[in-house]
C-alpha cells in the first residue's frame, strides 16, 4: 500500500519529497499532495516500522542526508486469497443469478461445489435458483456467465470437462455417410469451381469482343454520315386516312 505508507512518512518523518517519492514509488507530485492536503483520497497512514520495511536507522539516515535513498528492509507480504468464494467485482455481482441459471440449465452434471468456486456464490444461492424460490426469480434471465464477466471460457471448460468425466457422460458425435467421400466430394468441388469460372471468363471475353465490334461499326458509320454530308431530313409521315 505505497500510498498509505507514504501518507505515514509524511506525516511522522522529516523525510523529503523526492525521498519518500522513491521509496514508495509514487510522483513526488502526489506525496506533496498529500502533504498540502489536496489529494482526492485521505488515506490512513501505514507504519512501515511494524511491518519491518523500515527501521528507525534508516529513517534517520534519510532524514539527515536529503539525497540519501531509503533502502528496503523487508518486502511487503503478499496478500492473497485462498479461502471463501470467488471475488466478484460489484458492479457484476447482480448478474451472478443469470450465470447461475444458465449453468443449470446447460450443465447440469455440474456441482453445487463447483459452481460456488466458479461464481462466488453459495448454495443456498444455487438452490433456491434451481427450486424456484429466489426472491427475484420472476426477472432471472439465463445467461453464458463467460459473456457476463465472471469467469473465463477456460475456467468454464475445465469445470465441465470435470464434471463430464465424473458424471461418466460421453460426447457422442452422430455418424454421418460423408466423411467416407469428403476427399472426393472436395476434389469434385474444386474441378466444378473451375470449370465454373473458366466459362464465366469465356462469356465475358465473348461480351466484351461483341462490344468492341458494335463499336467499331458505329463509329464506322459515323465516320460514313461525315463524309457524304449531312443526311437529308426524313419527311413527316402522311396523316391517317379517314
Amino acid at each position: 500500500m505505497p500510498h498509505a505508507t507514504a501518507s505515514w512518512l509524511v506525516d511522522n518523518t522529516s523525510l523529503g519529497f523526492e525521498q519518500i517519492a522513491e521509496f514508495c514509488g509514487l510522483h513526488i507530485l502526489e506525496v506533496q499532495a498529500m502533504a498540502d492536503d489536496l489529494a482526492s483520497s485521505k488515506y490512513t497512514g501505514r507504519d512501515p516500522l511494524h511491518s519491518g520495511e523500515l527501521t528507525l536507522a534508516e529513517i534517520e539516515k534519510g532524514q539527515n542526508d536529503p539525497a540519501y535513498s531509503l533502502v528496503m528492509q523487508k518486502a511487503p507480504v503478499q496478500v492473497s486469497r485462498t479461502k471463501g468464494p470467488r471475488y466478484t467485482p460489484v458492479s457484476k455481482r447482480q448478474d451472478k443469478p443469470d450465470g447461475i441459471a444458465w449453468i443449470l440449465k446447460s450443465h447440469p452434471e455440474i456441482s453445487d461445489a463447483q459452481i460456488s468456486k466458479l461464481i462466488g456464490t453459495t448454495r443456498n444461492t444455487i438452490n433456491a435458483i434451481r427450486d424456484r424460490s429466489h426472491w427475484n426469480i420472476q426477472n432471472i434471465q439465463t445467461k453464458d456467465p463467460v459473456t457476463l464477466g465472471l469467469c473465463s471460457q477456460r475456467e468454464l471448460d475445465a469445470v465441465v470437462a470435470k464434471a463430464a468425466k465424473k458424471a461418466g457422460i460421453v460426447d457422442e458425435v452422430p455418424a454421418d455417410a460423408r466423411l467416407g467421400t469428403d476427399k472426393e466430394a472436395l476434389i469434385a468441388e474444386l474441378k466444378q469451381e473451375r470449370v465454373d469460372a473458366a466459362s464465366a471468363a469465356a462469356e465475358a471475353a465473348q461480351e466484351a469482343e461483341a462490344a468492341a465490334w458494335l463499336e467499331a461499326k458505329r463509329a464506322g458509320e459515323d465516320a460514313g454520315v461525315d463524309g457524304a454530308g449531312e443526311a437529308a431530313p426524313e419527311e413527316p409521315a402522311a396523316p391517317p386516312s379517314e
